[in-house]
């Protein structure tokens, strides 16, 4: 049974919840259980691109900076309406605020002299209409919404 399957068995087809391990091979189990939803719901195809993007750009942050070794795990949770998409992304790694960590991307110069890192944060802010970290219970919180239709 398919992740996007146990969930709208639980009779919630209106969602997806993922454990996942922090290992870039992950993000494909996670793109083929949205892929899932997406049909399912038939969310046109630029909100499923959009999805996808934010999740790997999200999920690899925490695969690839909130641990200092592998052996770890982070939840997703995936929530929709009519109108609006949510995604809740929580992991036990180092506390890290994208909102304010984060460094504000160069936009102006040159690819090749464009410092690394901010760029990420700054593509999901452009495609989501809410961003939101918080600390709890020692774990990191990023919840993203974005609207179905644009």
């Amino acid at each position: 049974m398919s992740d996007a399957e146990a969930w709208e068995s639980a009779g919630m087809s209106n969602g997806l919840s993922l454990t996942l391990e922090t290992r870039p091979e992950e993000l494909e189990r996670l793109t083929a259980a949205i892929e899932t939803l997406a049909e399912q719901d038939n969310w046109p195809a630029a909100l499923t691109f959009r999805v996808n993007l934010v999740l790997e750009e999200l999920v690899l942050n925490v695969i690839n900076y909130a641990y200092d070794e592998d052996g770890h795990q982070l939840d997703v949770e995936l929530t929709c309406n009519e109108e609006d998409l949510v995604i809740e992304i929580t992991d036990e790694g180092k506390p890290f605020d994208p909102l304010h960590d984060a460094p504000e991307p160069d936009m102006e110069s040159p690819m090749e002299e464009r410092r690394i890192g901010g760029l990420g944060v700054y593509l999901v802010r452009t495609m989501t209409s809410d961003m939101q970290y918080r600390r709890e219970d020692g774990k990191n919180r990023m919840t993203v919404a974005m609207s179905r239709d644009g």
